[in-house]
């Protein structure tokens, strides 16, 4: 199978400039290197009616193209579960009865990261276990077997991050995040990963689940994002922000893009013209402001 890159968008709205800006690195950074670039609608959770559509029509209106079809997670529920299947078999798993509250009021262990899992359910009996059970419904945990785990990234080194028994499935069925994102990168031949870098920390839990798995661990780069004048991340409240917002003002989907490449250090024009200009190595590591007013009409 040929390596592949990927952008895989949750379908809950319109992708504002930001997400638009990631799918163009994603673009470039498997081109330049020779790989597919696949599509991917991560739609376990937050998926809108109508959202597919519309993120489909404005990556095509900006020049960003995709090999074969577009792959959707919600179609893939039994690859998840054999996976879970194979961990459980394993003993990598255990059944958690906590509620948010009850995780985020609970002691947790020194120095671990906010909102990390303190393992209140690790060591159930069976009868906590029959009793919890007849209460609530349990999600399924990793039961991880260290507590940091290093990645390399393209663009920030060596990271070391904090792997905890992470949510391999949630109380109500949905296969968690963690665990789909390693399983559809792996079964779709995706051994390059290009995205937010909002996204870094949560890298080492999806690495090392794949160690677990025998699956190949992918190529990382987390890109800077797009942030307001505030410096938080960008969002649809911060103006027009979304392709339809900005061709109401009269900025057309090509000027969008010229306005991308330019923020990246790259001419003008075709994504295909700005292959032979980009460089992983020159590009800017700093987040990038999106000023409403972008000297546009």
């Amino acid at each position: 199978m040929t390596p592949a890159g990927r952008f895989a968008p949750s379908p809950s709205g319109e992708l504002h400039v930001g997400n638009l800006r990631t799918a163009i690195l994603a673009w470039l950074f498997a081109r330049s290197t020779g790989r597919r670039f696949l599509l991917r609608v991560e739609d376990l959770d937050r998926a809108r009616a109508g959202a597919e559509a519309v993120q489909l029509r404005d990556l095509a209106a900006i020049g960003v193209g995709w090999d074969g079809d577009v792959i959707r997670q919600t179609a893939r529920g039994a690859l998840y579960d054999d996976t879970i299947s194979r961990l459980q078999s394993a003993g990598l798993t255990y059944e958690c009865f906590c509620t948010r509250r009850e995780i985020q009021e609970a002691p947790s262990a020194p120095h671990a990261p906010q909102g990390a899992y303190p393992g209140t359910c690790r060591n159930l009996d069976a009868a906590e276990l029959e009793y919890k059970r007849s209460t609530r419904p349990a999600a399924v945990r990793l039961r991880a077997e260290l507590a940091e785990y290093t990645v390399h990234d393209v663009l920030h080194g060596a990271y070391t991050g904090a792997v905890d028994d992470f949510v391999l499935r949630r109380n109500d069925g949905v296969t968690a995040y963690n665990l789909a994102v390693v399983v559809d990168d792996a079964e779709q031949g995706i051994d390059q990963v290009v995205r937010g870098d909002d996204l870094l920390p949560s890298t080492p839990r999806q690495a090392y689940l794949a160690s677990l798995l025998n699956i190949p661990v992918p190529e990382y780069a987390h890109v800077p994002l797009v942030v307001n004048s505030d410096g938080a991340r960008l969002a649809k409240r911060d103006g027009a922000v979304t392709l339809s917002d900005l061709g109401a003002r009269g900025v057309s989907a090509a000027e969008v893009r010229n306005i991308l490449l330019a923020s990246l250090g790259l001419p003008p024009g075709t994504l295909e013209a700005a292959l032979g200009a980009f460089s992983p190595a020159a590009l800017p590591r700093e987040p990038w402001v999106w000023k409403e007013a972008v000297n546009i009409h």
